[in-house]
């Protein structure tokens, strides 16, 4: 299944915010920064988050975004469909009854084989991603990693200051 882009961005965004301390944010130019994104459109995708209620936008000098849950309550599959949406990648347009090679109808009373394996794929996907949250990904980090994410987002902060952003909520 192809996601788009943006759901990658939004993943290591979220999984970045995982890593802060409690109430600590982050700002889209931040973000943006951290990951060498184009910043308008990376805030514009983090309101998707926002939306959906995985995360919480503030306003100010301090401003930014965080989590709105534990991240342990975050699961991956909450983030693919407040980007994609909750969708199947396939839809069964019973192309099998159609043109020269047209089955009889009664020989289609039963789901296509085709699209029962592709839902029975489908479901097993969102199964797996259902079942990894955000604290799942920050366990499976080195134990080191969380602080050098912070230190090193901490430090975009002065980038920022340095160079005017239009995307800083």
């Amino acid at each position: 299944m192809k996601l788009p882009i943006s759901t990658e961005w939004l993943l290591h965004c979220a999984a970045t915010l995982a890593q802060l301390d409690a109430g600590s944010t982050a700002s889209a130019a931040q973000l943006a920064r951290y990951y060498d994104l184009p910043a308008p459109y990376l805030a514009k995708q983090l309101q998707a988050l926002v939306k959906a209620g995985v995360l919480v936008a503030t306003t100010g000098p301090t401003g930014g975004f965080r989590l709105a849950q534990p991240a342990s309550e975050i699961t991956l599959l909450r983030i693919v469909e407040a980007v994609g949406g909750t969708s199947p990648p396939y839809v069964c347009r019973e192309i099998r009854q159609q043109g020269q090679g047209a089955l009889p109808a009664d020989e289609c009373q039963n789901m296509c084989v085709l699209a029962e394996k592709m839902t029975e794929a489908h479901e097993a996907w969102r199964r797996s991603l259902a079942g990894v949250s955000l604290a799942d990904i920050v366990a499976s980090l080195p134990p080191t990693a969380p602080a050098r994410t912070r230190s090193r987002l901490t430090s975009t902060i002065s980038a920022a200051t340095s160079r005017p952003s239009p995307s800083a909520p």
